[in-house]
């Protein structure tokens, strides 16, 4: 069944991502691949968060048939074209719901992507962030994660969070990947 299928893939890569976070770690110099681990994670979140969200349970069951099948995303839109699903679209329906994925998010695709955030001056791995942003991570990793305390944490320290945030993220995700299986009708094929 497509629906069980989905379900396997998302505990799968969680198991993988969560077994690589053990052997990466918190080592300041594997911060872009914890980053990738993360978000990773976050990716598969989002997209089961948006599947909750379709009310149309064969428009659900279409999506995880895209995704088993190694397909792109796509709905059709009121004038019956497809439109591609993209990851800003279920970021911000995540976000509305939680209200921290986006920052994840957002901090995860700067080092995902090459950028600036790279040459990172071990004294503040933040520092490269613009305020309003490095704000938004250091009250994220405060408010759930209990620090860092300080407004410049070294890489070391900004890196003893990074498996905590995986574990919140793995957590959710698991929550609501049994919300799903619980309120999906399961089609025989």
């Amino acid at each position: 069944m497509i629906e069980e299928a989905f379900c396997a893939l998302i505990r799968n890569r969680s198991i993988e991502n969560q077994t690589a976070m053990g052997r990466v770690g918190h080592a300041p110099v594997a911060l872009s691949p914890t980053f990738s681990i993360i978000r990773q994670e976050l990716d598969s979140m989002i997209r089961v968060i948006y599947l909750l969200n379709v009310e149309d349970l064969e428009v659900r069951r279409d999506l995880m048939r895209m995704t088993v099948e190694g397909e792109t995303w796509s709905v059709r839109t009121t004038r019956g074209r497809a439109r591609r699903v993209t990851d800003r679209d279920m970021v911000a329906l995540a976000d509305r719901l939680q209200g921290w994925s986006e920052i994840v998010y957002r901090f995860g695709c700067a080092f995902v992507h090459l950028s600036n955030l790279h040459g990172l001056d071990p004294d503040d791995p933040l520092d490269q962030l613009p305020p309003t942003e490095r704000g938004d991570v250091l009250r994220y990793l405060r408010n759930y994660h209990g620090g860092p305390q300080r407004d410049t944490p070294d890489l070391e320290e900004l890196g003893r969070y990074l498996p905590l945030v995986l574990s919140k993220i793995s957590s959710n995700l698991m929550h609501y990947v049994r919300d799903l299986e619980a309120s999906s009708v399961w089609i025989d094929e």
